[in-house]
């Protein structure tokens, strides 16, 4: 939770999808959809949730988030970087030769991130090992990851999540950005994951469903539901592409980079003229 911010969270989930889409326009980067419909995700976490401190990113008793859908990286520098990890210049080295600010989540040299991701179904596995590694020295904070909902077709999530129930790590929260696309069409048509919110149930997690996992509001309530034994799963409902019209719940943006008109639009409907 960051006290002394002088914005609320939903200005700089503006401020984020604003920097996230000129560095990927920038770069002609990819993965801007996917980056978009988390935003609002880290948002709440960063500015609300989560027991962080930007002068002091190796805090010992500081929570922990893993973004397992590591192709948003965009989204989390551009986060961290708006919560002053870091200074925001350093975001226009993205995706850059010789760059810290890989195109997929990385640690080496960037300052708030714990793990480096990309390979799908592994963050779940990494949150479960510092989840269970705090409960065993007595550590009180708490171990968040984010998982693409495409993401669910990996076996190892599951795997992770049978381990995380076997050892009641109830400091874990993993939270499924829910877009219901994947990188090569809907999640119905690709595979399957019908009633997402009963899987992880019946793998015997503490499960709460979030109609609309871009409204802060909801998400707020979601996080602030009193803690149990088990490990909690938030099914957040969200729109790919969310924020710039044409990009929402289009499966083209998933690769598409915006240049041009498209660029411009983006720009236009953020209202970024007054955002540095």
């Amino acid at each position: 939770m960051l006290e002394n911010m002088k914005m609320n969270s939903s200005e700089l989930a503006r401020n984020v999808r604003i920097d996230a889409i000129r560095m990927v326009h920038e770069h002609h980067a990819s993965h801007i959809a996917s980056a978009l419909s988390a935003v609002d995700i880290l948002a709440v976490l960063y500015h609300d949730i989560m027991h962080i401190d930007p002068q002091d990113p190796q805090m010992k008793n500081r929570d922990r988030l893993i973004m397992s859908k590591g192709h948003a990286g965009v989204a989390v520098y551009a986060t961290l970087a708006e919560c002053g990890f870091f200074d925001k210049e350093e975001l226009r080295k993205y995706y850059s030769d010789g760059s810290v600010y890989s195109g997929h989540v990385s640690h080496k040299g960037v300052l708030g991130v714990e793990f480096s991701t990309g390979s799908l179904g592994h963050g779940l596995g990494v949150a479960a090992g510092m989840a269970l590694s705090a409960l065993r020295r007595n550590e009180s904070h708490r171990v968040f990851t984010i998982l693409g909902d495409g993401e669910c077709d990996e076996g190892a999530v599951w795997e992770a999540a049978m381990f995380a129930r076997h050892y009641h790590l109830h400091n874990l929260t993993a939270i499924v950005d829910h877009n219901h696309m994947q990188a090569m069409g809907d999640c119905t048509q690709v595979m399957d994951l019908l009633d997402l919110a009963e899987k992880w149930r019946a793998f015997g997690w503490h499960v709460i469903s979030v109609e609309n996992g871009n409204d802060h509001d909801q998400l707020r309530a979601a996080f602030s539901q009193p803690s149990t034994d088990m490990p909690t799963c938030i099914i957040a409902n969200t729109v790919k592409g969310k924020g710039v019209s044409y990009m929402e719940n289009t499966l083209l943006w998933h690769y598409r980079d915006p240049q041009g008109d498209a660029f411009e639009t983006a720009m236009k409907e953020l209202g970024a003229n007054d955002h540095a």
